[in-house]
């Protein structure tokens, strides 16, 4: 026993002689760097022995329908909004192949995911798109108010934003029947669900709370002119294009937790399940949750017009 308690002893020994020698390898490295003696970007010895100093490429283009506008994942493929031509597009998550390209109603600006169907609002026709996610089909046309604008699922029914009405509308996917309208000081440009209460972006500089049932649980103040909504888990990220920033509310309570600077005017906002991203024209800015941190800001072609996590 005394033999295997030396032999533990030493193994444990060397797993933190180990851990130390990597510390002091990234310290190096990050004193290096910081330093400026000409050290590849990011490089530790480490990276360097395996070749990978380098940052990999971590964006590339496929080619949709005209004017994309809002995306949504179904588990496997992106679905993408096409505004110019009155589409939904479907494509594969992996490597970005077209699946197909199926007519919606006019002018689609917002999608969701309901597990099986991929929703679709159209801003002109007033209409909702009930399109099937395994073949396309589409399962139903409905109609709803004035410019619908933004959709949410909330596990039961759709949740639907107007940019032409104060209203919000609570749909049943079964067969497409407004079960009430509300109102949520609208026109909303955006609308997420945090598993308890429904979150819609207002005009000026608020969003509005709701319970399932439609009952108004709060009006909170942030950025002026918030587009985007998004939930992390326990709070709340709201996207404000004119002030710049991203608010983050207490889900629970709506208390302020913070306004952070993001790179020029807030639009889109997604959680991926470890940090928050924004849009802000032709930027995507990466943010870590606890504090609103940049950590990481990533260039697209031309300004993006939705977000989605895959």
């Amino acid at each position: 026993m005394k033999r295997i308690a030396v032999g533990f002893s030493l193994a444990f020994a060397v797993l933190i002689l180990a851990s130390f020698i990597v510390g002091q390898s990234l310290t190096s490295a990050e004193t290096s760097q910081a330093a400026g003696n000409g050290a590849p970007p990011l490089s530790n010895p480490l990276k360097v022995a395996l070749l990978k100093w380098y940052p990999a490429n971590q964006s590339t283009q496929f080619k949709v329908g005209n004017s994309p506008f809002a995306l949504a994942f179904d588990g496997a493929n992106v679905w993408v909004a096409n505004e110019g031509d009155n589409t939904v597009s479907k494509i594969r998550a992996n490597d970005g192949a077209t699946l197909g390209t199926f007519p919606v109603g006019s002018q689609p600006n917002a999608l969701a995911y309901d597990g099986a169907n991929i929703w679709a609002a159209n801003g002109i026709s007033n209409t909702l798109s009930k399109v099937r996610a395994i073949d396309g089909k589409i399962l139903g046309t409905f109609a709803v108010d004035n410019q619908p604008a933004s959709l949410a699922f909330d596990g039961e029914f759709i949740w639907v934003g107007y940019t032409g009405t104060t209203t919000l509308s609570k749909v049943l996917p079964r067969n497409g029947k407004i079960l009430g309208d509300f109102p949520a000081n609208c026109p909303c440009s955006g609308v997420a669900f945090d598993g308890t209460y429904i979150w819609v972006t207002n005009p000026g500089n608020t969003v509005t709370r709701l319970k399932r049932d439609g009952a108004n649980e709060g009006v909170f103040t942030v950025g002026y002119q918030p587009v985007g909504i998004a939930f992390d888990g326990s709070s709340v990220w709201v996207a404000s294009s004119t002030s710049g920033e991203v608010t983050k509310l207490r889900a629970s309570d709506g208390g302020n937790l913070g306004s952070f600077p993001v790179n020029g005017p807030a639009q889109y906002v997604v959680f991926d399940g470890a940090n928050v991203w924004v849009s802000t024209g032709s930027i995507v800015n990466e943010l870590r949750p606890s504090d609103g941190t940049i950590l990481g800001i990533f260039y697209t072609r031309g300004g993006p017009e939705g977000l989605a996590f895959d």
